[in-house]
């Protein structure tokens, strides 16, 4: 039987991750443009990239069998499940059309399969709208984590709350808040029931950590922590106990001087068979073609795919305008990795190029970007819907 005991060991070896936020208070800003002095892209690694295959069997639609949102949001946390036998997916949160701090908002919506509209559904129990977000699914619950709040000056704060939604009940409920508050970071689910999240953004810096949260007993624990560099924007997904993490923004600071980098790098972690706390990492073969920042990843069980969908090879602050101050451009890529034949795949591309998101939800072999952002920064109301065929060995 699967338990969280242990997790003291493992949380001490992290408490030096978890003091040293307290370290650089003196930095103390955000990712708002007005604080970042370099924008810049790490060298890429040198592990063998052989195997890198193209596979040509997939498909990607404009879904018009999905409405459209009743309004357009990016950067929203989404999810997806059956219920009662039908599917149904979710909108939360998110930043609206005009792409200013006030456009933040607290919206949710609901699509069921068959509807002609989404169902607008009474806004998120928080103060004010949050950015970056995430939700996870587990015991047919639907669970929202953090996320950030932007002020009129432009401040970020990182908050704490858990939230869970019920889909039968449509009611929402506060559970324990998280240790370490984040935002921009990754969430997967093992065994319906152990969420964690890895990385992503604190405050004023990315952390290590890797925060399990036990659906079933309501409390938390810590994983063996992320060993690579600590990032935000990065995207990963679970399939069987193998986890592939992937990008993101590496934040650097000399002096007063804030550098974010583009990391290249995929990390692997296989979590032990007899304790969910342990997690066994090494660094595998990076993606092929550049880095991306806020792609939607889900797990192509049917085909034992990662998927890694979407995003920009130019990271940005919410309102697309990267912190190059360059507009930042969509990506249409669609990469998929293969855990146990250790192989990248790339597979046909999304019918248009979309970014900003924050996960694609999987229902029944369909996978669902649900709004984001196109080129020209343009905050989408629709829903591309993407599907896998036979994967050739």
């Amino acid at each position: 039987m699967e338990s969280m005991e242990g997790a003291g060991s493992i949380a001490a070896g992290t408490r030096g991750i978890i003091a040293g936020l307290a370290a650089g208070s003196a930095f103390l800003g955000s990712r708002h443009p007005a604080t970042i002095a370099i924008m810049k892209r790490a060298p890429a690694h040198l592990l063998a990239l052989s195997a890198l295959l193209l596979v040509p069997v997939a498909s990607s639609a404009l879904d018009h069998a999905v409405p459209k949102l009743p309004a357009a949001v990016s950067n929203n946390a989404v999810a997806g499940l059956r219920v009662g036998g039908e599917t149904r997916l979710y909108s939360f949160l998110g930043l609206g059309a005009g792409k200013q701090w006030h456009d933040i908002t607290r919206a949710a919506y609901r699509w069921s399969e068959g509807a002609s509209r989404w169902t607008e559904l009474p806004p998120v129990p928080v103060p004010q709208g949050r950015l970056a977000s995430i939700s996870a699914v587990a015991g047919g619950r639907i669970y929202l984590f953090g996320g950030y709040t932007v002020a009129e000056d432009g401040h970020e704060v990182s908050t704490p709350e858990v939230l869970r939604f019920d889909p039968a009940k449509e009611t929402w409920s506060a559970v324990l808040a998280m240790p370490v508050p984040v935002d921009d970071s990754v969430a997967v689910v093992l065994d319906d029931r152990y969420i964690y999240l890895i990385s992503g953004w604190h405050m004023d810096r990315n952390v290590a950590l890797v925060q399990v949260y036990d659906a079933r007993e309501d409390r938390w624990a810590q994983a063996t922590p992320f060993p690579g560099e600590p990032v935000f924007g990065h995207a990963g997904a679970l399939l069987g106990r193998s986890l592939v993490v992937c990008d993101g923004v590496i934040l650097t600071v000399r002096g007063r001087k804030r550098e974010f980098t583009a990391s290249d790098a995929c990390w692997r972690g296989d979590i032990d068979a007899d304790n969910p706390l342990r997690i066994d990492w090494r660094r595998i073969a990076s993606h092929p073609g550049a880095p991306r920042y806020r792609m939607g990843t889900a797990a192509a069980e049917a085909q034992g795919l990662l998927l890694f969908a979407g995003g920009s090879e130019n990271p940005y602050n919410f309102d697309g305008i990267g912190y190059d101050r360059q507009p930042s451009l969509a990506s249409a890529r669609v990469q998929g990795y293969s855990p146990s034949l250790e192989r990248w795949y790339t597979l046909p591309p999304l019918p248009v190029p979309s970014m900003d998101h924050r996960g694609m939800p999987s229902v029944d072999g369909r996978f669902y970007l649900i709004g984001g952002m196109r080129d020209g920064q343009q905050v989408a109301a629709d829903v591309l819907v993407y599907t896998l065929g036979e994967v050739l060995p």
